[in-house]
C-alpha cells in the first residue's frame, strides 16, 4: 500500500471512530454531564462543610437552651472579635436548627446567662487546675467551678489517657493548665500556631528557655521541633521520650557493623554503648546543644 492510500485509509478510520463518538456524546452528553456536574457539586459541599465548622454533639442542661456563640457578643465583644479566629469557633450544633456553638461547647448553653443579663453563670465556668479543697485537704462534695483540663477532656479523650502515663506535664495535679499551651479563644489552638516546626517550639520554650540555645554547636534535631523526641503530654519513658534509651538516638544516627565494631559516625562505639545511654554514659551530655563541643558535651 502506497503512503498516500495509507494515510487515506488512516483518515477514514479516524472519521468513522470520531463519528461513532460523535453519536455516543449526542445521545448520552447530557447524562454525562448532569452525573459530571453532581460530582462537582457534591465535592464543592463537602469541602466548604469540612472547611468551615464542625458538627458536634453538646451536652444538655435542664432549663438551658443553645443560643449561638454570635449572642456572646452582646457583652463579651474582645473576646467574640479573636474567637472568629480560633480553631474551636468551627463547632456546632447539631440539628436541623443548628446553631454555631464555639463558646458554648465549653461554657454549656447559655440562654438563661443572656437573658439574665450576665446574673446567672453559665453551667459551666472553670478553674485553673483541681477543685477548691478544705483546711483539712478534702475535697468539697460540690466545687463551685469546674477544671478546665476536666472539659478539655470531654472531647480529647485520647490525651487524658496520655496524662496518665508515668511521665506527663503536672496538668493532672494542677500545676498546668491546658491553656498554657493551648489558647482557646483566638487564632489556633497551638501557641505558635503554622506547620513550621520552630514556631510549634514556642509552646516548649515558655517553660523551657535553656534548652533552646543559644548554642554554638546545635543539635539538629531541635530544628524538627521538640516532639520529635518528646511527646507533648505524656510518656512511659523517662523525661517523655518517644523512644527508650539510645534507641532514640538511633533513629536519626545510622549504626554501622563492620568487622566485630560499631560504627557510629564513623567512630567506634563498641565499647561506648555498652556504658548507658548515648547523654549518660558522660559523652554527649548536652543533647539539645553546646558552647564548646561540636559532640554535644558540656
Amino acid at each position: 500500500m502506497g503512503t498516500r492510500n495509507f494515510d487515506d485509509y488512516t483518515e477514514l478510520v479516524m472519521n468513522c471512530h470520531l463519528g461513532k463518538l460523535g453519536k455516543l456524546f449526542k445521545d448520552w452528553g447530557p447524562a454525562v454531564s448532569l452525573v459530571a456536574g453532581s460530582v462537582v457539586l457534591l465535592f464543592g459541599v463537602i469541602s466548604c462543610r469540612t472547611a468551615t465548622r464542625s458538627v458536634v454533639v453538646l451536652p444538655d442542661v435542664p432549663g438551658a437552651e443553645y443560643i449561638g456563640s454570635k449572642e456572646c457578643a452582646q457583652c463579651h465583644e474582645e473576646i467574640y472579635r479573636g474567637f472568629a479566629t480560633a480553631d474551636h469557633a468551627r463547632l456546632m450544633a447539631e440539628g436541623p436548627n443548628a446553631v454555631h456553638a464555639g463558646c458554648e461547647s465549653c461554657h454549656g448553653p447559655a440562654s438563661l446567662h443572656a437573658q439574665s443579663g450576665g446574673e446567672v453563670k453559665p453551667p459551666y465556668i472553670f478553674t485553673a487546675g483541681r477543685p477548691q479543697t478544705t483546711s483539712y485537704g478534702a475535697h468539697l462534695a460540690l466545687p463551685p467551678a469546674r477544671a478546665t483540663e476536666t472539659v478539655c477532656f470531654q472531647c480529647h479523650a485520647d490525651v487524658r489517657g496520655q496524662f496518665n502515663l508515668p511521665n506527663h506535664h503536672p496538668v493532672p495535679e494542677g500545676k498546668m493548665s491546658c491553656r498554657e499551651c493551648h489558647p482557646p479563644h483566638k487564632g489556633s489552638s497551638h501557641i505558635g500556631g503554622g506547620t513550621a516546626k520552630l514556631s510549634q517550639n514556642e509552646s516548649c520554650l515558655r517553660c523551657h528557655a535553656a534548652q533552646g540555645g543559644v548554642h554554638v554547636f546545635e543539635h539538629e534535631a531541635l530544628r524538627e521541633g521538640c516532639t520529635v523526641c518528646h511527646t507533648a503530654h505524656g510518656s512511659v519513658n523517662a523525661k517523655m521520650l518517644t523512644v527508650r534509651d539510645a534507641n532514640l538516638c538511633m533513629k536519626c544516627h545510622f549504626q554501622q557493623v563492620s568487622g566485630g565494631r560499631i560504627l557510629i559516625g564513623g567512630s567506634d562505639h563498641t565499647v561506648r554503648v555498652q556504658q548507658g545511654t548515648c547523654w549518660s554514659a558522660g559523652c554527649h551530655e548536652a543533647v539539645h546543644g553546646s558552647r564548646v563541643s561540636s559532640s554535644l558535651r558540656f
